[in-house]
């Protein structure tokens, strides 16, 4: 009865087995913690490979901390053979979405990510706790026994454990118990050995053909899902179990295949370090939130002109972060593209949501794919941006391309032109600059020769820094910019300019002409009138003493506030991102311990006394006290919304909560429901809805009643957005440090 797919399969994971996944990047670990005796064999293949074959990984023992891993440069990633899906990928399968999550993360802590496989799910615990892997990162559900032994990181996702038979099975009256066929360590099996001792069914039955008896039947082997699907399909098992998140991309290709019942709604998916390697688990929680709460904000959006944004009441701006157009001070959002914009929304009604895709993307292609509705980044006009399909307002500045160097010119030098001072000169930019076409250009013209050296993700900044330290000769950097940095230091010099003035203006796409008319309004009205010209002075022209703002902006993400420490002790231990409280302790107070509001709450956090007595906590005025109080106050949000909730959703819900309060959420969760909206997503959804509930038509209907609706949606907006200024800024500095 078996399927010829069925046997295609257990072929080629026995293949697999027999090579003992020993290739560079896949590593099979016994329970010795070597290699799998059979990876160990010399395997002479029938054709030689004319490629040169990468070593073989040889394991070894580690149970340090991040600290020590570092030293070893290599992040193993555990998981048991077969759970990476020997079937083609589909959409929504975790598995391989989790894998290049983790291999992300890896090498964004400067690590070689290392896969090793063990046999069962069974070996994954022991595996980890003996040294033989760091991180368990895979669809592992976090369970009351196995969080004794290891520690879990934040939870990826909430899942339901779904009973998969033949959708054609008849219900069995028999009185026979179902034989469900899992793999041994598993999850399931502690659900199903649960229900089977009870002696009686405890799932929510959605009909079909199981009695709530069970038999389980251990599989050993190594098996993916299909596999097992398949297995069930041809009837050589009666029914298996799948987590929602799985069934949900695999059952649509198995039609004969029906969930019968749910056995457990509310397991956790999560990975899991050793528990003493609690550094590490900070730096995952970290890492997941950042990679959501990006993955939400830059993930391709419909292409919008002007009625569909006026409709949707955000304009998504695509900026770069560097002093000109978009920086943070003490954790206000500043830059003159972004206060410009800021005028501009609120005259037209409009919330403003800055998009920092990172230095080494090109923003006419993340504006091309619709990750924003404009780009606002001093970006200079040029025809090679028209070809990408970009449509330029009318400009709002003209800036020289200044070349820089570590010192003035000596006084043969003095006079020479550009051509002569570039001669033989290497002369390092960012290939997505216009200084790296523009000097292409002129490379071309002259006879001697000019060395281009592209530095991908490089900012000016960076490249100043490292002109100054002789990294690199020269550079090149528009004149506004250079003005900025001549503000706090004065260990460079402009030695030159490209020919020619450059033009700096606002882009949109070239289908969107509504947009184009209404930023060209603004700019016609605003140019050189008060307010710009006030803006203009404030980032350009005031004197050193007035623009603290620019020589004390944040340069990097390692020290956001003086209470760090204290706020990274009480996050590590609920697995939250510091980086998070931290943006919403300065909404809160501004880092003023000694904060207090109309309503009487009370320092960092803006804690109301009776919290604190519930909580068991005193002295709000006292930064320790208050900081721990806020982070648990935030913890007991969270259990109060569904788990269903994505991760990102989860926090923003909480943070509204933190606001408005939790039952005023519920209101505007209801409400967002009956509106048509999704009552599972903050942003263009319930805050909608919250909004509404300042209106005598909408709050005299809901359980809790009026709500000044636009302090929360603010309130998350402004938080969220900092948050983000905080990333990019560590992202900034990461490429810059990679690129010098």
């Amino acid at each position: 009865m078996t399927t010829p797919r069925f046997v295609v399969y257990t072929m080629l994971l026995a293949f697999l087995m027999t090579l003992g996944a020993c290739g560079k990047g896949d590593h099979k670990v016994g329970q010795s913690g070597q290699a799998g005796e059979m990876g160990q064999q010399n395997m002479t293949p029938a054709v030689a490979s004319e490629e040169p074959q990468p070593p073989v990984f040889e394991n070894y023992t580690e149970k340090g901390d991040l600290s020590a891993i570092g030293e070893r440069g290599v992040l193993r990633l555990l998981a048991p053979i077969g759970v990476t899906d020997l079937s083609l990928p589909r959409d929504g399968l975790p598995s391989t979405t989790w894998r290049e999550l983790a291999e992300k993360f890896a090498r964004s802590r400067g690590l070689e990510p290392q896969w090793v496989y063990v046999d069962s799910f069974a070996d994954l615990i022991p595996a980890l706790n003996a040294g033989r892997g760091d991180v368990i990162a895979i669809n592992f559900t976090r369970t009351e026994s196995r969080a004794e032994e290891v520690a879990f990181t934040r939870p990826l996702q909430y899942v339901r454990e779904l009973l998969v038979t033949r959708a054609d099975m008849e219900t069995m009256d028999s009185g026979e118990p179902l034989l469900v066929a899992v793999r041994r360590g598993s999850a399931f099996t502690h659900s199903l050995a649960t229900i089977r001792d009870a002696g009686m069914s405890q799932v929510a039955g959605q009909g079909g053909g199981a009695s709530g008896r069970f038999e389980i039947l251990y599989l050993d082997e190594p098996v993916d899902h299909d596999t097992l699907l398949s297995a069930v399909v041809s009837g050589d098992y009666p029914a298996t179990v799948v987590d929602s998140n799985l069934a949900e991309a695999l059952l649509p290709y198995y039609p004969q295949l029906a969930v019968s019942e749910t056995l457990n709604s509310k397991r956790a998916i999560a990975w899991a370090v050793r528990r003493k390697a609690a550094d590490l688990e900070q730096a995952l929680n970290e890492f997941l939130t950042e990679e959501h709460l990006l993955a939400d904000q830059l993930r391709e959006r419909p292409l919008r002109d002007w009625e569909e944004i006026e409709k949707s009441r955000t304009l998504r701006v695509l900026t770069r972060n560097h002093p000109a157009s978009y920086f943070m001070w003490k954790g206000e959002l500043m830059g003159f593209d972004y206060d410009l914009l800021k005028k501009f929304a609120q005259e037209q009604g409009l919330r403003l949501s800055m998009v920092v895709p990172g230095p080494d993307v090109d923003l006419a292609d993340a504006l091309n794919a619709g990750l924003g509705d404009m780009v606002a980044a001093s970006l200079t006009v040029t025809d090679a941006r028209r070809e990408q399909g970009l449509a330029f307002t009318r400009p709002y500045m003209q800036v020289e391309e200044q070349i820089i160097a570590s010192a003035p010119l000596s006084d043969t030098e003095e006079g020479m032109s550009v051509s002569s001072l570039l001669a033989g000169a290497q002369v390092a930019v960012n290939p997505l600059t216009s200084y790296y076409d523009n000097l292409q250009a002129l490379a071309q013209k002259q006879d001697s020769p000019l060395n281009v050296l592209p530095v991908e993700g490089a900012t000016t900044e960076h490249l100043i820094e490292a002109v100054a330290n002789g990294d690199y000769p020269m550079t090149v950097a528009d004149s506004h910019l250079v003005d900025i940095e001549r503000t706090y230091r004065d260990d460079f010099a402009v030695v030159g300019a490209l020919p020619g003035k450059q033009k700096i203006a606002w882009a949109v796409r070239n289908d969107q002409p509504l947009l184009l008319k209404k930023l060209n309004g603004f700019l016609n009205a605003k140019y050189r009138g008060l307010f710009f010209n006030v803006t203009y002075n404030k980032y350009f022209k005031e004197s050193k003493r007035k623009r603290a703002p620019l020589q004390q902006r944040l340069r990097t993400a390692s020290r956001l506030s003086p209470y760090d420490p204290i706020v990274k002790e009480f996050t590590s231990q609920v697995d939250r991102d510091w980086r998070m409280v931290v943006a919403q302790m300065y909404q809160e107070s501004q880092f003023d311990p000694k904060a207090r509001s109309f309503a009487g709450a009370r320092g960092l956090m803006q804690v109301l006394p009776r919290t604190a007595r519930e909580l068991g906590v005193g002295n709000l005025y006292e930064p320790e006290n208050n900081i721990r109080a806020g982070v648990t106050y935030l913890e007991w949000l969270e259990q109060r919304f569904p788990r269903r909730l994505d991760f990102d959703q989860r926090i923003y819900f909480t943070l509204a909560a933190y606001n408005a309060g939790h039952g005023h959420v519920r209101d505007a969760r209801k409400l967002a429901q009956s509106l048509g909206k999704d009552p599972d997503r903050w942003f263009g959804n319930v805050e909608e809805a919250m909004l509404l509930l300042s209106k005598p038509e909408y709050y005299r209907q809901a359980q809790f009643g009026y709500v000044r609706g636009r302090e929360p949606v603010n309130y998350v907006r402004e938080i969220r957005d900092r948050y983000l200024g905080y990333l990019s800024v560590a992202r900034k500095e990461q490429l810059g440090n990679k690129s010098l």
